[in-house]
């Protein structure tokens, strides 16, 4: 056994994890800039992020079923298609144009896009790791998928804008994609799992083929049919909320205290590398000690204290460095939520695809209920009442991680 094996990375699955974390590049390009150029233009950021994290929601959503249904490949596939199209629509008619619709309709093809391809490599990892080791793995699924949509895809994105332009910025997602995709679905030779066949062995019908619509509507029912699956749901829609919400207003607050666009792109870009190493730390550590004790300590209670300390750094000590350890804090507690992935999972002994697709589902509200929170009370608390919503939101999942793990 591999030094990665041990510490938890599948060798059959290491290229479909390269191939995300280049994916990933592309779709954290306008990560830092791009809710500060939109306001410029006159374009209202919030909406723009609404709109493009709903249909990020309905295609995370349905990303696990689908992949169970139609086959992995094939909705990696699909999910690739639709990014490039959404993306060299954005970028070479929307942004050229500047025509509100336009960037609306695009930015949202680009939403259903990833989702497709990269929460569905989840199913792959959930079928083919065992139980074991299953946080472990999913923690290197989050270091990947965090590395390149906040860290090496930020630090690229400013570099870019300041040299190719902002629409030859955003058209090179494209090519991030279709080398991410390459890598996952051609150089990766692990076999994905077959859509038709039962993995759970039982005498009655394992390996017979099933009825794909009959399917996808069975496995979208799990959250009646498991309510703690639903619950599970709603914390994985509060773990990357404040993070969705911070990309529209953080940029804007922080430049009233001075810090530049590049140095929020610093700090946001170097915050995400302590998160990509704790995701790999948490997910060890959930297998160690217990994923519900891990996602309720660490991901709810200490995300509720530091989203609080750095929304407030630049207030207590208007300095950058300040401003960075703040930040890495909130950070590595988001990595906190990491063994969710194998803890939801885990509550059923069948249509895993289907539990998967609910956490999926909670990280593409999270795209939405974020900048939603901004639109909404942005006028009546301002920036500082909705960072007391946003911890508010994080002792709600800590207390619902404790109901989901009691019997």
């Amino acid at each position: 056994m591999t030094v990665l094996e041990k510490a938890g990375l599948p060798k059959s699955l290491l290229w479909g994890f390269v191939g995300v974390l280049v994916f990933m590049m592309g779709d954290g390009i306008e990560q830092t800039w791009l809710s500060a150029y939109m306001n410029g233009e006159g374009i209202d950021p919030a909406t723009l992020f609404s709109v493009y994290g709903f249909t990020v929601a309905i295609s995370s959503w349905l990303s696990g079923v689908i992949g169970e249904t139609f086959g992995i490949r094939k909705t990696m596939f699909a999910g690739f298609a639709l990014y490039i199209l959404g993306v060299l629509g954005f970028a070479f008619w929307g942004v050229t144009s500047m025509n509100p619709t336009v960037l609306l309709l695009t930015y949202a093809v680009k939403g259903l896009g990833y989702p497709l391809f990269a929460y569905t490599f989840m199913v792959w990892i959930t079928y083919r790791v065992e139980k074991s080791r299953l946080s472990s793995a999913q923690g290197w699924f989050w270091f990947v998928f965090t590395g390149g949509l906040n860290v090496l895809g930020a630090y690229y994105g400013v570099f870019a804008k300041n040299h190719i332009g902002v629409v030859a910025t955003l058209a090179s997602a494209g090519l991030f994609a279709a080398v991410g995709a390459i890598l996952a679905l051609l150089v990766n030779k692990s076999e994905s799992t077959n859509c038709f066949i039962d993995t759970t062995s039982d005498e009655s019908g394992a390996g017979e083929k099933r009825n794909r619509i009959a399917e996808l509507f069975h496995g979208l029912s799990i959250m009646w049919r498991e309510p703690k699956v639903l619950l599970g749901g709603i914390v994985r829609v509060i773990n990357t909320t404040s993070q969705f919400a911070f990309v529209v207003f953080m940029p804007l607050y922080m430049a009233q205290y001075g810090v530049s666009e590049g140095d929020w792109a610093a700090i946001w870009g170097t915050i995400f590398v302590f998160n990509i190493l704790f995701n790999l730390i948490f997910g060890i550590i959930g297998d160690r000690i217990g994923c519900a004790k891990t996602v309720t300590w660490f991901g709810g209670v200490g995300c509720a204290v530091t989203v609080l300390l750095f929304f407030y750094a630049p207030q207590i000590l208007n300095n950058f460095w300040f401003i960075l350890l703040c930040g890495t804090l909130w950070c590595i507690m988001l990595a906190g939520y990491v063994p969710l992935s194998a803890l939801v999972p885990s509550l059923v002994s069948r249509d895993k695809g289907a539990a998967v697709s609910v956490l999926n589902l909670g990280a593409g509200l999270a795209a939405v209920v974020g900048p939603l929170i901004v639109k909404i009370f942005q006028a009546p608390l301002g920036y500082q009442g909705i960072a007391w919503i946003l911890a508010g939101l994080y002792i709600v999942s800590a207390i619902l991680t404790r109901i989901i793990s009691k019997d």
